[in-house]
């Protein structure tokens, strides 16, 4: 799947926290390779909530994490 990331989406994303679960409160840049491939494999909430999960996913399988951490600081 490919996906476009604009710079709006990549901000909220990168200032986003985990709303609920063993997580709760976690950015989502930190949050565990392994939880987010179980979502993966279970399914995506719907909504921002999913599509940012899901972005979060493929931007750790490329190794991209610390330019989405960067914008946070």
């Amino acid at each position: 799947m490919e996906m476009e990331y604009n710079r709006e989406f990549l901000v909220k994303l990168a200032a986003a926290k985990m709303p609920f679960g063993k997580y709760k409160d976690v950015y989502i840049t930190d949050l565990p390779e392994p939880y987010l491939v179980w979502f993966r494999q279970k399914g995506f909430p719907g909504g921002t909530l999913g599509k940012q999960l899901e972005a979060m996913l493929e931007i750790k399988i490329n190794g991209l994490e610390g330019l989405v951490r960067s914008i946070r600081k």
